[in-house]
């Protein structure tokens, strides 16, 4: 049922932005403690006594899991449960976990931690994804997604740069600690000070009943645009994450870098480059909205496409210089899809469906993207690092060209149903 309690909410402007902000705040620290193993992969790496496949499992699937797995249950519980105070929970959670990673002393016991991160992880971006669909009307929520979604490259900016110049000074457990504790009490903020929207808030939505869980599967899978977005999101992240997590790796190993230089210049690339991208990627699409109402699945096929050309010279570019500007615009291309994506997906439900919506979308894109990507390259790497040596990454990562073909014709089928499949709702004039 909606919150009855809330019926009569009003927010201004400006407090809808204050909790974009904050809510913001929050994806970057998931993304700080998701990504912060990646930085710090080859010091874990050597003092661990680690393979590749280790910490390809350790960054991708290990975490992917129960992320995925227990983002169902928790979304559903969202769409009827305060959102705000899950999101806060959660944080806590995952923010403590990672500050306990800083003790394992072996595979066995990080492996263990990674999984207690994705746990709390699970309850972070659905609710969240809802809350900012309730603050924001279908106009403008491509944009708010796309610049919640920035929360990504924050979260890699502060993890890169932070977590490598840390590590490099005061090694990775230290690390760990610094990045964990402070998402503490940022939960904290987000209990006090972010208000829960009654549900529907912007659609004008009257029947707010929960869905079964069930009724929303039907709906979802009946809708071919879903299917298509939910896997084009999936072959998209596969080179994000696979390629992504092996980029400190690969700078180190084949250009010669230490670990400072790596978290300075992937703290430019990934995470001003990713932001930058994500940002484009919904206010792009919602600009374009008004001219065809398919350019929210257009972006998606055209950063594939044109990911193509830097992400060889990144590969294949002995010229440093040339590899980190690829890097760069590799970043941006790859993170044209994410905003228009969560809002194609909500388009196609209902407001009381939402966090379970975007649980669904995130299970489908986590599996493939994250839970296979790094575990593929991973893999790939220690199968031809007989024959390549430290230069099988190179070769690893050209299972991305496989992807980037399927994601552009993914999200191309998926614009194919799109005007007849969304929802049209009254908007607000604000």
């Amino acid at each position: 049922m909606a919150d009855s309690s809330n019926v009569d909410f009003k927010p201004t402007a400006k407090y809808r932005r204050y909790v974009l902000f904050v809510l913001t705040g929050v994806y970057a620290f998931n993304f700080i403690d998701r990504q912060i193993l990646v930085i710090l992969s080859e010091p874990i790496k050597a003092d661990l006594g680690l393979s590749d496949g280790q910490i390809g499992l350790l960054t991708g699937l290990a975490f992917a899991f129960f992320y995925v797995i227990l983002g169902i249950p928790i979304a559903r519980y969202a769409d009827r449960a305060n959102r705000k105070n899950i999101v806060a929970v959660a944080l806590t959670v995952w923010s403590a976990m990672t500050a306990l990673s800083g003790l394992a002393q072996n595979f066995t016991q990080l492996l263990l931690a990674r999984v207690g991160v994705g746990v709390g992880e699970a309850g972070g971006s659905p609710p969240a994804h809802a809350i900012i669909s309730d603050y924001y009307p279908p106009k403008k929520r491509a944009t708010a997604l796309s610049i919640y979604s920035m929360g990504v490259y924050i979260g890699v900016f502060l993890g890169f740069l932070v977590g490598g110049i840390i590590g490099k000074i005061y090694g990775w457990r230290i690390a760990l600690f610094a990045l964990g504790i402070p998402g503490i009490l940022y939960a904290i903020l987000v209990y006090y000070t972010v208000k829960e929207p009654p549900r529907g808030l912007t659609d004008q939505v009257k029947d707010m009943n929960q869905s079964s869980f069930v009724d929303v599967l039907k709906v979802l899978f009946s809708k071919k645009t879903f299917l298509f977005t939910a896997l084009a999101t999936g072959t998209q992240t596969f080179i994000n994450y696979g390629v992504g997590n092996f980029t400190p790796a690969f700078l180190m190993r084949i250009h010669g870098m230490d670990l400072t230089q790596v978290s300075i210049v992937l703290a430019i690339c990934a995470g001003l480059g990713g932001g930058f991208g994500t940002f484009m990627g919904g206010y792009i699409a919602d600009k374009m909205r008004e001219k065809d109402i398919r350019w929210y699945l257009w972006i998606g096929v055209f950063g594939a496409g044109l990911n193509l050309i830097p992400a060889t010279i990144f590969y294949f570019s002995g010229n440093v210089n040339l590899v980190i500007g690829a890097i760069l615009i590799s970043n941006i291309m790859t993170a044209l899809y994410l905003g228009p994506s969560i809002a194609v997906s909500h388009s196609l439900v209902s407001a009381k469906m939402r966090a379970v919506t975007s649980a669904v979308l995130f299970l489908v894109l986590n599996i493939i993207g994250l839970g296979l990507g790094p575990l593929t390259i991973g893999l790939l790497s220690d199968y031809l690092e007989p024959t390549y040596g430290a230069e099988s990454l190179r070769y690893a990562f050209m299972v991305s060209y496989v992807t980037s073909a399927l994601t552009m014709i993914l999200f191309y089928l998926a614009s194919k149903h799109y005007a007849k499949e969304i929802i049209v709702v009254e908007e607000e004039g604000n």
